[in-house]
């Protein structure tokens, strides 16, 4: 059996935060399973009831301002006036409906709400306010910062010391779980630890700290958590314009320099002529097997500054397979920015 005391940052992150309602129902999943078993402290109940109703409404108002700054955006934006008045009506009609909308974080408060209420409190010990008020006067973690009063942190630490050490048996094992890691966490250091004034009671096996509760429950049931950890984990942020225009800017430049050198071997193999411009004029030579001098020493000139421009082994020649990926990126890179599917002009 895993007893798992959960801080009150963690539960109320549950409702702030809508992508961790998966790891609320594994949660009840693994509670109803008999697999983990709650350990409520009396001050995590009250803090929770403290600042349900402050949760509940800034879910709500931070809905209404995404919403309005991404109106304010559209209309800023240039583009077709119908499109824009069409999304804005619709965010618009969203808006109106952010308490419906964002009644999910009060559905997932009320969840919590009778999971705690499910739950048997553990109430204060007198012990348990002895050690926390003696972590305060000497200042040891969570009470180590100036001008904090933490004396609440302090009493939930030891009340889960002291259910390790009055719930040990065959069997049992604990976890720690919080997101105040600047409180309980190592200082200057890795933050899956706990700070070393709290390390004592911690251990790999028996007793455990974690500062999400998605490993808590990844390290419980790994088969069942794994891949809803990838999944909330997974936070990919999209590229700067600045570096998109730099990637296209390469690609182009290698796909008119493999293109030069294509040139190059045709002229070298006869199937491709040099014309001077009379020529070109008096016969009327076509660009598809012929170019002028001039044009072909210029192009000879970009075609040095092009292997300069993209360094040693970034020019060529590619396998098939490695140019059409070239190609692709290129193409790729303009749809993103506006532009038509295959434009792969240089």
């Amino acid at each position: 059996m895993f007893n798992v005391l959960i801080d009150t940052s963690v539960w109320l992150n549950l409702a702030e935060d809508q992508r961790q309602t998966a790891l609320l129902n594994s949660l009840e999943e693994l509670l109803s399973d008999g697999v983990v078993n709650i350990l409520l402290p009396r001050i995590v109940v009250s803090e929770f009831q403290r600042n349900r109703n402050r949760v509940a409404k800034s879910s709500e108002k931070s809905l209404s301002t995404h919403f309005n700054l991404v109106k304010d955006a559209i209309r800023k934006a240039e583009g077709d006036k119908r499109r824009k008045d069409n999304i804005i009506r619709y965010l618009s009609d969203m808006d109106h409906r952010i308490p419906i909308v964002g009644g999910a974080a009060e559905g997932t408060l009320a969840r919590i709400d009778k999971l705690l209420g499910s739950t048997t409190v553990i109430e204060m010990s007198d012990e348990v306010k002895i050690r926390a008020a003696d972590r305060a006067l000497n200042r040891k973690a969570p009470c180590h910062h100036e001008n904090k009063n933490a004396m609440a942190d302090a009493v939930l630490i030891e009340t889960y010391f002291e259910c390790v050490k009055t719930k040990a048996g065959a069997g049992e094992r604990f976890a720690f779980v919080t997101h105040n890691k600047q409180d309980f966490s190592l200082v200057n250091g890795n933050q899956k630890l706990p700070h070393t004034d709290l390390a004592s009671g911690f251990s790999k096996i028996k007793s455990m700290f974690f500062i999400t509760l998605a490993e808590c429950l990844r390290r419980i049931d790994p088969m069942r958590v794994t891949a809803l950890m990838w999944e909330q984990e997974w936070n990919q942020q999209p590229r700067s314009l600045t570096e998109m225009l730099k990637a296209m800017d390469l690609f182009a430049t290698q796909v008119w320099y493999n293109r030069h050198k294509h040139l190059e071997w045709k002229i070298s193999h006869g199937k491709h002529k040099i014309a001077t411009r009379e020529e070109w004029d008096a016969k009327k030579l076509s660009g598809q097997n012929h170019t002028i001098d001039e044009l072909w020493k210029g192009a000879q000139k970009s075609g040095k500054k092009a292997e300069r421009k993209l360094g040693q082994g970034n020019f060529g020649p590619w396998p098939d397979f490695e140019w059409g990926m070239i190609n692709g990126k290129l193409s790729a890179l303009r749809w993103m920015l506006g532009e038509e599917w295959d434009e792969l002009y240089t």
